[in-house]
């Protein structure tokens, strides 16, 4: 069991770390030859240039010394930028991501005071863990007779723990209200004032019924034609390129090999570069690199052509699905928005991500396997989350003393040293638990790639909601449960479900010290090694010394990344239900959380000001997800603190915190039924008016060629450097563009056939004629 003097070791240790961290960052930064990768965002925004130089030394040293006495003042940077010009410059997601931290500030400051003000002077004023230790022989620390357990049975003092668990509960959801109808009046007034983008005009029509007498091009222009005569403009079908992407990108990949082998060779032209043909050129036949690759490179190109023609020519290449442009953003609304058939389950429709937000590789997956491949994740999803607990018990079992000393009892002289002994009980199983889910976010990613969701911002949405999950049922249940009843793990799955808070419950004002060390390790020392930005420092200066040739690769080199929601925002929320859990049963965590939140806040706005580079623009479409979450800890903690006062056998007091979760529930009902259509749907109204503004402004605006090649699949853009890979967008337009007549007279939905087809066809024309059958 941690003491007050465990956790002083660990919190030492973890705050020596910070600083070194801190201290490191701030001289690397201010170094020359770091500037791009501590600046890569203004870089990629072309708002910044390499530094200048008058000496050889000066290009990778710092030599104004002054500069090194003002190594802090990134921290008053950080948050000088106003929030409406943070907006514009790292747009709207990245904004309300920092304002997730804080609302932590604002909802655990006032608790944290009043909880210490209130509910410490209550825990500390008994005796009971000091008659126990007297009488009964049970150990306990200065930490416990800062919480709940000090407090005997049947005691009058339970009605303050229920007073102030309303009054934590209405000021969370006082403050998540405020906070929700900020972000939708936010997220309303981006979209009303954002630049125009392709998403505005375009949907995403799936599940295109077969037809054998029409292509799928055609099909979609004659549906659309019909269905909304006034406002369909073009269409982009959607391909399955895959397999020509994996070989274009195989190509750069070479040539980039290639490259290094020439500038090898250009450095040193005594003697060829040579290589071995087998797995990292470990083994195989010797061969000539620069000749070797050529060949290579040449066989690739003959593959991507004939992949090429393939996609281009084949209709099992063709998607039953159509990128579906509009004439006015009113128009796309109306058909995302709307039921297009009798039959629900044909021709689909919903918003089109943005360009860039799209994950190309999902849209090739058959709509009608998307069912099954989620079954098949939900259940592996299940088997991960739950057998996942396994090896958590073992390391938790093995980062303690008796663990120790059990495995290995010949360490038993050397971890009875005190220093040691805090070191184990007061950090090792924080870091044991912190490394043990290095892993989790990139699986949990792959299982959603899996799934078949076609944007990147929902990829990240569903990755963030499974490890949150995952956290609850592994990271908090899980540590509670191995941590202080693994021996009674078995009779603890067999009880009954209304049994399990009791035991949790009763659980939790012990595992208190745990969770102060894996804040300060993840929260404190994490934060700190985030802005440090270890890896992608490292990485950029290998590959700028190995493989940079032209500004373009070094852009590529810099890769600055972004906030990686799927990850970050799920962290959060663990910081959330450790707050609320806590705040009546240990006030102790919550000055540590909100140490967290506090230097998370500065370290991540630093980031996103200078470094990340978010992939796509959501609108904060997250942010429902996350309120959503919240209450969820809010309600975990009213049902965790009814099974820990039943087992204090506050029979009296308990019935009173009933309501608590019901009126958590309905109060979620309220922001849901209030505020969250502003993120699924975009009122007509605002589609309307910028409709009207752009029409005043921009009357001659060629809107069909804005949005002609917006959603063409990236790889038939010309994207690749040589000429011999490029497809031009004239000649795709040319394969795609002859008015084809209508093969068939009309049929099901469509009372007339169309005057033109292809994926690119003219605006519809004032009368549509008939053409004859063939």
């Amino acid at each position: 069991m941690a003491t007050l003097g465990d956790i002083g070791v660990s919190a030492g240790i973890n705050i020596l770390t910070a600083i070194i961290f801190l201290l490191a960052f701030a001289i690397l930064r201010i170094q020359p030859f770091n500037d791009r990768v501590y600046f890569s965002k203004w870089y990629l925004k072309g708002l910044r240039t390499d530094p200048t130089s008058s000496s050889f030394v000066s290009k990778f040293v710092n030599l104004d010394f002054r500069s090194y006495l003002n190594f802090l003042n990134w921290m008053p940077a950080a948050l000088k930028m106003p929030e409406p010009e943070l907006i514009e410059h790292a747009g709207l997601d990245s904004a309300v991501y920092l304002r997730i931290y804080l609302i932590g500030l604002k909802i655990f400051v006032p608790i944290a005071l009043l909880a210490w003000t209130v509910l410490v002077p209550v825990h500390w004023t008994n005796d009971t863990l000091d008659q126990a230790a007297k009488f009964d022989n049970v150990a306990s620390s200065d930490i416990d007779k800062l919480s709940i357990s000090n407090i005997p049975l049947k005691s009058e003092r339970f009605w303050t723990h229920i007073v102030m668990a309303y009054a934590f509960t209405f000021w969370t959801c006082y403050v998540l209200l405020r906070e929700y109808e900020t972000v939708a009046t936010m997220r309303l007034q981006f979209l009303a004032s954002e630049r125009r983008r392709p998403d505005q005009f375009t949907v995403l029509v799936r599940n295109v019924p077969p037809d054998p007498d029409e292509s799928v091009s055609e099909l979609v222009e004659h549906f659309f034609l019909v269905n909304h005569p006034d406002h369909y403009l073009t269409h982009q079908l959607v391909y399955d390129a895959n397999k020509l992407a994996k070989l274009v990108k195989k190509k750069k990949k070479l040539q980039n090999w290639l490259d290094y082998y020439h500038l090898k060779y250009s450095r040193d032209q005594s003697k060829r570069p040579f290589m071995k043909t087998g797995f990292l050129g470990l083994w195989g036949e010797k061969v000539d690199a620069i000749d070797y690759h050529m060949s290579e490179i040449k066989k690739v190109t003959e593959e991507i052509a004939e992949e090429r023609e393939r996609v281009t020519s084949d209709p099992n290449a063709i998607m039953p699905a159509a990128f579906v442009s509009f004439k006015t953003r009113w128009g796309a609304a109306v058909c995302a928005q709307t039921q297009q058939t009798r039959n629900p389950t044909l021709w689909l429709t919903e918003w089109a991500p943005e360009p860039r937000d799209i994950y190309w590789e999902n849209l090739a997956i058959p709509y009608v396997s998307l069912s099954f491949r989620r079954l098949i994740i939900g259940v592996a999803f299940f088997f991960l989350t739950f057998f996942f607990i396994i090896p958590i018990a073992f390391v938790q079992s093995l980062a303690s003393i008796e663990g120790i000393e059990k495995k290995a009892p010949w360490l038993r002289p050397l971890i009875e040293i005190k220093f040691i002994k805090s070191f184990i009980q007061g950090f090792l199983p924080g870091i044991a638990l912190k490394l043990f889910l290095i892993f989790l976010p990139t699986i949990l990613m792959i299982m959603s790639k899996f799934e078949g969701f076609i944007s990147l911002s929902s990829l990240e949405r569903r990755a963030a909601s499974r490890y949150y999950l995952f956290n609850l049922v592994n990271v908090f249940l899980g540590s509670i449960i191995t941590g202080t009843a693994f021996e009674q793990l078995n009779s603890f799955l067999k009880q009954s479900a209304n049994q399990i808070p009791e035991t949790i419950g009763v659980a939790i004002p012990i595992k208190a010290t745990f969770f102060i060390t894996y804040i300060m390790v993840d929260g404190w020392a994490g934060i700190a090694g985030e802005i440090l930005m270890l890896k992608p420092l490292i990485f950029y200066h290998l590959k700028n010394f190995f493989l940079v040739k032209t500004e373009k690769d070094r852009e590529e080199a810099m890769d600055p990344g972004s906030i990686g929601f799927h990850s970050g925002e799920p962290r959060i929320q663990l910081y959330f239900l450790l707050g609320l859990v806590y705040a009546t049963v240990t006030p102790l965590l919550l000055p540590y959380i909100i140490v967290f939140f506090g230097l998370a806040y500065l370290v991540f706005r630093h980031q996103i000001i200078n470094v990340y580079n978010q992939e796509y623009e959501s609108a904060a479409a997250y942010w429902p997800g996350v309120h959503g979450r919240i209450i969820t800890a809010l309600v975990i903690s009213h049902l965790l603190l009814m099974g820990l006062l039943s087992t204090k056998k506050a029979a009296q007091s308990t019935p009173f915190l009933i309501a608590l979760p019901v009126l958590t529930i309905w109060f979620h009902r309220y922001c849901k039924g209030r505020f969250e259509s502003a993120f699924k749907k975009n009122p007509l109204e605002e589609a309307m008016i910028k409709d009207t503004l752009e029409r005043a402004r921009e009357p001659n605006l060629n809107l069909k060629g804005y949005l002609q090649d917006a959603y063409l699949h990236p790889i038939f853009k010309g994207e690749d450097d040589d000429d011999d890979d490029k497809i031009g967008t004239a000649k795709w337009e040319e394969d795609e563009a002859p008015i084809v007549p209508t093969k068939r007279q009309s049929r099901r939905n469509t009372p007339v056939p169309s005057k033109v087809s292809g994926g690119s066809s003219p605006s519809l024309p004032d009368t549509v004629q008939e053409s004859p059958e063939p």
